[in-house]
């Protein structure tokens, strides 16, 4: 009995040490993925929705070689960010006042997420991959990479409010996240929630260049990865010391 014991705390150990490793390489994939963002000439300022045919297809053949840099950068790195919110799921699985339907929602919400930022970079890595084509298709696509970009937000307020939800049914004496994380992330899904309008809105705040679309949307995403950072590493020190 003791001997199987010890393997159990070993086998806990060494996943708890391999979740710490993911935790520390976020900062890692945070800076590269910034530095790809910084990369994208579309970015900063955005893209306007009423830039002509002819002004989209002129910005495409203008920074051919930088779109293709940055898109092919996120289809190699973009996916790494998940790993993060794999972490969040692994502690989501640790509450004990629910189920693990929380759980295993906030997964495939995660999925989804990653799926349709990847198809936003093939569509603009296409816009860029023919530059000499018709200004029209270049625009239809470059229209389509910042529609999946921006507008489909479901899949982010969902992972926001099933993670609240998550807290909220754990076990109030002994809870894995504290309960503010909740509210924080329900505040942070109403704050992200308008950049729906984005597929319908070429002017306004609601546009996919607007403040509340673009600069709202994505600040609020990132400052939320840096809060659960910080969540996330005081948990596992507390698990750390309650195994020791």
């Amino acid at each position: 009995m003791q001997v199987l014991l010890e393997d159990e705390n070993r086998s806990a150990a060494t996943n708890l040490r391999a979740q710490q490793v993911i935790l520390w390489s976020t900062p890692v994939v945070a800076a590269v993925l910034l530095v790809l963002l910084a990369a994208f000439p579309g970015f900063f300022p955005p893209m306007s929705p009423n830039l002509t045919a002819t002004q989209v297809a002129e910005f495409y053949r203008d920074h051919t070689a930088m779109i293709r840099f940055s898109m092919v950068g996120f289809n190699l790195c973009g996916i790494l960010i998940v790993p993060f919110f794999v972490l969040i799921l692994a502690r989501m699985q640790r509450m004990r006042g629910q189920s693990h339907i929380f759980a295993f929602s906030y997964l495939a919400a995660v999925v989804a997420g990653a799926t349709l930022f990847a198809l936003s970079d093939i569509f603009f890595g296409v816009a860029a991959f023919r530059p000499d084509r018709s200004a029209d298709l270049i625009q239809l696509l470059n229209d389509l990479a910042w529609i999946f970009f921006i507008a489909p937000i479901g899949m982010l307020v969902a992972q926001f409010v099933l993670l609240a939800l998550a807290i909220y049914f754990d076990d109030v004496r002994d809870p894995v996240f504290p309960r503010w994380v909740a509210h924080y992330s329900l505040v942070t899904a109403v704050l992200m929630a308008p950049s729906a309008g984005a597929a319908v809105f070429r002017n306004g705040p609601l546009a996919w260049n607007g403040v509340v679309s673009f600069w709202l949307r994505n600040i609020a995403f990132a400052v939320f990865v840096v809060v659960m950072f910080f969540v996330l590493r005081a948990s596992y020190r507390r698990e750390a010391r309650e195994s020791a």
